[in-house]
């Protein structure tokens, strides 16, 4: 069970950046910073191609209404991505088996995707696109610096990205409950509006 920590870990990071998680822990890999990342992973094609869409990603991430079309897209990528790493993971550790490894590497990716997919959402709603380009950067950030902690600290990591896929469930409640009421009060101004014109445009004149 050794590799579940790390495991749970890459499945959180896949969901926020798949490509990212795959470049790290396979130039890490490469390296030799790490033993624990199988040979798949370092491989010269793996890396060029993980290293191209995550520069894609980085643009378009940072793009208001552009990432959450983006986001749509990378609903399978990114849980598929994170079960695959796992469960990479786990048959080159022979702690646990690979596909309870992919099972729970799959099941972390898909819930933090959605978490960040419906935060990017409730951001756009914001009319200003600097909250938008600060999360992005943040969350690229956040993925370099818990994949590389993992593969020193595996077990304190996991901890942290079950904190943080923890507060980020709360987080994105919070933030629609509010998305709603902005959306509501919106909607009735709008109407309040119409239903003025239209009174203005019945009066008669004279």
């Amino acid at each position: 069970m050794s590799v579940l920590p790390l495991v749970f870990t890459s499945g959180w990071a896949s969901g926020i950046n798949a490509y990212a998680v795959v470049l790290l822990l396979g130039v890490l890999g490469a390296t030799g910073v790490a033993d624990e990342v199988p040979a798949s992973l370092q491989r010269t094609d793996v890396l060029i191609v993980a290293g191209v869409l995550f520069l894609i990603e980085a643009v378009a991430d940072k793009i208001p209404y552009v990432d959450s079309v983006w986001d749509a897209v990378h609903t399978v990528v990114r849980p598929v991505s994170g079960g695959v790493v796992a469960a990479l993971l786990a048959g080159h550790d022979g702690s646990l088996p690979e596909l309870a490894a992919g099972a729970v590497g799959g099941t972390s990716a898909l819930v933090s995707h959605l978490v960040k997919a419906g935060t990017r959402m409730a951001v756009n709603t914001s009319p200003e696109p600097a909250s938008n380009f600060v999360l992005s950067t943040l969350e690229d950030l956040g993925v370099a610096g818990i994949v590389v902690f993992a593969v020193f600290h595996p077990v304190a990591a996991a901890v942290v990205a079950g904190v943080l896929l923890a507060g980020g469930i709360v987080l994105v409640a919070f933030l629609w409950s509010r998305v709603r009421r902005f959306l509501r009060r919106r909607r009735q101004r709008r109407e309040e509006q119409h239903l003025a014109a239209a009174r203005e445009g019945s009066t008669p004149v004279g």
